[in-house]
């Protein structure tokens, strides 16, 4: 009996960890966009990690962040900004630069289908 008992104990320990893993969410993915360079937003970047850090998120540990830099071309950022959309991004954040806000909103607005 103890001999069936311990088996039993070995089966389940080893599902264990197939089970738990099973049960993780996936990380949610924030898309940045920024017009500059990673160097010359590196004080915003700082910024806003603090901020999501003050409502629980800490990158690397429960989100990920996928950052594109326009690097001054102002003329990338559109194309930056669909490529987050590709890659589904859960959240897609942008400075308050209009022009910026305007490439993310034109990536991801889906134009209407014609009436059937």
């Amino acid at each position: 009996m103890r001999r069936r008992e311990f088996i039993a104990g070995l089966g389940g320990a080893a599902a264990w960890p197939l089970a738990a893993w099973a049960q993780q969410a996936a990380m949610p993915v924030i898309g940045f966009l920024h017009q500059q360079t990673a160097e010359t937003a590196a004080e915003i970047v700082t910024g806003f990690r603090a901020g999501l850090e003050t409502i629980g998120f800490v990158e690397g540990r429960n989100v990920a962040i996928e950052y594109r830099w326009a690097e001054g071309h102002n003329d990338r950022l559109r194309a930056l900004a669909a490529d987050l959309v590709r890659k589904r991004v859960d959240l897609l954040a942008t400075s308050p630069n209009s022009q910026i806000a305007l490439s993310a909103k034109a990536a991801t607005i889906r134009p209407s289908q014609p009436p059937t």
